[in-house]
């Protein structure tokens, strides 16, 4: 695909999702899920090798996704999302974790999960990861996003409250309001107690 065709597919969607689901066919569905995170090591943007099970268990909520840095088409319009459902949390944005795990790490650098957060304003609470081929595979493969190669990957966000919590997984384009208002239905929901950080 050209990058200009690329880019107006992305203009495209980016002013679909900002209008309600035409004839009632909804842009996205969402389902509670339970998933096995795996026991791997990945790279964070800032070069740190750490364990994925520890960061998704640190206590905060957490707000994933898969993308990789060459992506033209899905990837920029979810994280142009979680730019936007970042800036949205407001004073809750430092109480968030939001991950984004790379399918091409082959190609994703930390430096380059840096430049890529840096391009969509990515706060501090939102880290970016690469590793292993092995690990990232693992990864994708425990949440059910593998779909044998990184162009035919889909649009898919999680997001849970606490480690003991199911996800919640949305499949399909979320817009950052449709995201916050999940998240704000599973912080408030009875028995959810999240940890203030």
């Amino acid at each position: 695909m050209r990058a200009g065709t690329a880019l107006c597919l992305a203009l495209a969607l980016v002013a679909a999702l900002g209008r309600p689901a035409a004839a009632g066919v909804p842009l996205n569905s969402s389902v509670p899920a339970h998933y096995t995170v795996p026991a791997v090591q990945l790279v964070r943007d800032d070069g740190k090798v750490v364990s994925l099970p520890e960061e998704m268990n640190d206590g905060r909520p957490v707000v994933l996704n898969f993308i990789f840095t060459t992506c033209s088409s899905i990837c920029p319009l979810m994280s142009q999302v979680f730019a936007q459902f970042q800036q949205r949390l407001g004073a809750d944005s430092g109480r968030v974790h939001l991950m984004s795990i790379s399918v091409d790490p082959e190609e994703d650098t930390p430096a380059q999960l840096r430049e890529y957060a840096h391009k969509f304003h990515a706060g501090p609470g939102w880290q970016h990861y690469t590793g292993t081929i092995e690990a990232s595979l693992a990864a994708q493969r425990a949440f059910n996003v593998w779909r044998g190669d990184k162009m035919s990957h889909t649009p898919v966000t999680f997001v849970r409250m606490t480690p003991e919590s199911p996800w919640l997984r949305i499949d399909g384009f979320v817009t950052a309001d449709e995201l916050l208002q999940h998240y704000r239905q599973l912080r408030e929901a009875p028995g959810q107690t999240v940890a203030v950080r």
